[in-house]
């Protein structure tokens, strides 16, 4: 595996299988990392590429609050596209999994001591991990929570609440966000959880690259059974570049269900709805500042 060591979503991770694509692998991603939107950074860090071993298996993303150094797990979310390279585009997160609960108790005891390892005690953790025969592997724990729009992927409530001495009614839902700024002014995470049903996301991948020209069938998506929302994030003439070196996607379905495997249906059903024109042939404008 070559990687960045602080791009996200993915962006520049690649799986190389021999010595011939390790240094195609090696030079494509100096060269990801050598450009100018990139160099304009002025992270160090873009100096350096990390190569580990791939790790087979199944991968799951956790949410989680630490509170004073304990982890509240939120959500714990599976991805059931494979995600085995050469490229790792992230597509569907759907919560709760159908691992057995032993499981998931290991991943969030693997968690909390990564978190633990680099001095994790208060706040958002998002960390991302690989099962296999050979036990939990963490891949990643960072101080943030889920990125962009996938968050709305998660409600929380609470049952009762005590007002004045007596309970209210239930709360609720909100969101990861409202739970955040919660936690932020001292209030503990533990009175609230995800809501019952399951729920999850779709990252619409990027298929080729070229300039994006619009969108057909998504009130028709939008109509499939369980989905919440059909966002196309894409702008009209906005050029389209898929992993590796792309950072985006072209949209988020949400969906939610009575079971994790319904919401997933739901997310491809949505999406085998979609159809994006995308012109792979760029035009060359001429401005003041030169060709662009």
């Amino acid at each position: 595996m070559v990687k960045p060591t602080v791009l996200s979503a993915s962006r520049g991770v690649i799986r190389a299988d021999d010595l011939h694509q390790f240094l195609v692998a090696f030079n494509r991603l100096g060269a990801l990392l050598r450009m100018p939107e990139i160099r304009a950074e002025r992270n160090e860090a873009h100096d350096r590429i990390l190569v580990e071993g791939f790790i087979p298996g199944l991968e799951f993303a956790l949410e989680g609050l630490m509170h004073h150094g304990a982890l509240q797990v939120l959500a714990l979310f599976a991805k059931p596209d494979p995600l085995d390279g050469p490229f790792f585009e992230e597509t569907i997160y759907v919560t709760p999994p159908s691992a057995p609960p032993e499981l998931q108790g290991r991943i969030a005891a693997a968690v909390r001591s990564a978190a633990a390892a680099i001095g994790l005690r208060h706040g958002p953790v998002h960390a991302e991990c690989r099962v296999n025969a050979g036990g939990v592997f963490v891949l990643e724990v960072a101080a943030r929570p889920i990125g962009g729009l996938c968050s709305r992927a998660l409600r929380f409530t609470r049952r009762s609440s005590p007002v004045d001495g007596r309970r209210s009614e239930p709360a609720g839902p909100i969101s990861l966000e409202e739970l955040l700024l919660r936690h932020a002014l001292g209030e503990a995470p533990d009175g609230w959880s995800r809501e019952p049903r399951a729920s999850g996301v779709m990252m619409i991948p990027i298929p080729a690259r070229g300039v994006y020209r619009g969108v057909s069938g998504a009130e028709e998506a939008g109509r499939v059974e369980g989905v919440d929302a059909v966002m196309v994030t894409a702008k009209m003439d906005q050029l389209l570049v898929p992993l590796p070196e792309g950072a985006s996607y072209l949209g988020f379905i949400f969906a939610h269900g009575e079971a994790s495997q319904a919401v997933t249906e739901s997310l491809r059903a949505a999406h085998a709805r979609l159809r994006f024109a995308i012109d792979p042939r760029l035009r060359v404008v001429q401005s003041a500042d030169g060709p662009v």
